[in-house]
């Protein structure tokens, strides 16, 4: 590696950091290695960030994030909490448990792990407290519980890799269901044991009847008939997941109208939205495109490849040192930069180690989703705990169960390659 590159990466970690945006860190290591090469063309610079996000498969951020906005505002997300507190009502833990299942539901409408904590903060945290939940506990069930969304299609992260790795994002979208699954269940059951021991108590005595509930199912019927379509469509060749993005916000729209709830003022107010996490995310992307072509450049993924297969022999060894780094890089990189400048280096070496692209790329996205509840810069943390003014040093302590539980889920589809590829399997 040259010492240009060391300035420039140094520059990058330093502004990160200081806090600076993301996209600009980046952007200003790149532009001091461009600075200090006076040999290379500058119009590379632009044309990178310019070709970073011209690929069409990019598109289905938009709209999946446009789909999920708009169904917050059609009142979908009360028709499936209804849902879930029905469903739920005689577990252990009563609203922690609506939380959490309600997280992976929505997690198939909104594809935002952000958006999923910042709506279930303001909405469930109050109730909870109500009820007896302590505020931190509270906090760190909405937190982790938006962990599941971006494993549960159509979540942003998945589409990302897709692009970067050239993976199947069908694929990803199929394995989600399976990795989020495992991640709700081993939750729920975490949620139990805490409250049993606590004595939250249940949200009610009464008996789940047929009548009751398919009088809960029927107003959450067509939001949750959403991630089938999506699934369903990409799979008999109907649309492509690009496309599905913009079936999604039909649906979404065509739900506003039946429910009688999308005004006008909603519909702007959700473009405008859009276009505002639309375009945060796009601008790591082309950032990190230029990052992406100067590391190319330099030959670091080569040599990085090379180092590791003469290092490491075993493909276990490998997975382990892989968990470990993510999980400290999470720790202060936002996860879709670290993506887009992580996933080229890496997955190139996985596949030489003969590991399954898809269970590679659940394992990927997995240690983003903890990198974001985790201290110093967990932006789940950070989001929760703004709105539901929990300090941090009492969410860090109450959350040690629930980042011993994360890591053994890890774990688990870390070497249990079927968690991540036996729905793939069956589908595919």
């Amino acid at each position: 590696m040259s010492d240009v590159l060391t300035i420039s990466s140094i520059m990058m970690l330093a502004l990160l950091f200081l806090k600076v945006p993301v996209c600009i860190s980046v952007l200003g290591g790149s532009l001091v290695y461009f600075l200090l090469n006076p040999n290379i063309n500058p119009m590379i610079f632009a044309q990178q960030m310019i070709l970073g996000t011209e690929k069409i498969s990019l598109l289905a951020i938009p709209f999946f994030v446009c789909a999920g906005i708009v169904m917050n505002y059609t009142g979908v997300t009360k028709r499936i909490m209804d849902f879930c507190e029905v469903m739920t009502a005689r577990l252990p833990g009563g609203l922690a448990q609506v939380n959490v299942l309600l997280s992976t539901v929505m997690g198939g409408l909104s594809g935002s792990n952000l958006a999923d904590a910042a709506m279930e903060a303001k909405m469930l945290i109050p109730a909870m407290v109500k009820k007896g939940f302590s505020l931190e506990f509270s906090s760190v069930v909405t937190a982790t519980s938006s962990m599941i969304t971006p494993l549960i299609p159509p979540g942003i992260a998945m589409i990302l890799y897709g692009c970067i790795a050239n993976v199947s994002i069908g694929k990803l979208f199929i394995s989600g269901f399976g990795v989020g699954g495992i991640l709700c269940i081993s939750m729920m059951i975490m949620v139990a044991l805490i409250s049993k021991k606590r004595g939250y108590g249940i949200l009610s005595n009464e008996k789940l009847t047929y009548d009751k509930f398919m009088g809960s199912l029927k107003p959450a019927f067509l939001p949750l008939m959403l991630p089938v379509i999506i699934i369903g469509g990409i799979r008999i060749g109907v649309f492509t997941a690009t496309e599905a993005g913009a079936i999604a916000i039909l649906y979404a729209v065509a739900l506003g109208f039946i429910y009688r709830e999308m005004k006008l003022e909603h519909l702007i107010s959700s473009l405008k939205e859009t276009c505002i996490s639309t375009s945060s995310i796009l601008l790591i992307v082309a950032a990190a495109s230029v990052y992406s072509w100067i590391l190319t450049r330099e030959r670091v993924p080569q040599m990085l490849t090379e180092w590791m297969l003469q290092t490491i022999d075993s493909k276990f060894v490998f997975l382990i040192v892989v968990n470990i780094f993510l999980l400290f890089v999470g720790m202060f990189i936002e996860g879709n930069a670290s993506m887009i400048i992580l996933v080229p280096l890496l997955a190139p070496i996985a596949a030489k180690y003969g590991i399954n692209e898809i269970q590679f790329a659940m394992i990927y996205i997995f240690n983003n989703a903890i990198g974001a509840l985790s201290p110093p810069m967990g932006t789940l943390m950070f989001v929760t705990c703004s709105i539901s003014k929990c300090k941090t040093a009492a969410f860090i302590k109450e959350a040690m169960p629930f980042y011993i539980l994360l890591i053994i889920d890890l774990l688990l589809i870390t070497y249990f390659e079927p968690f991540t590829t036996f729905l793939v399997n069956l589908v595919y």
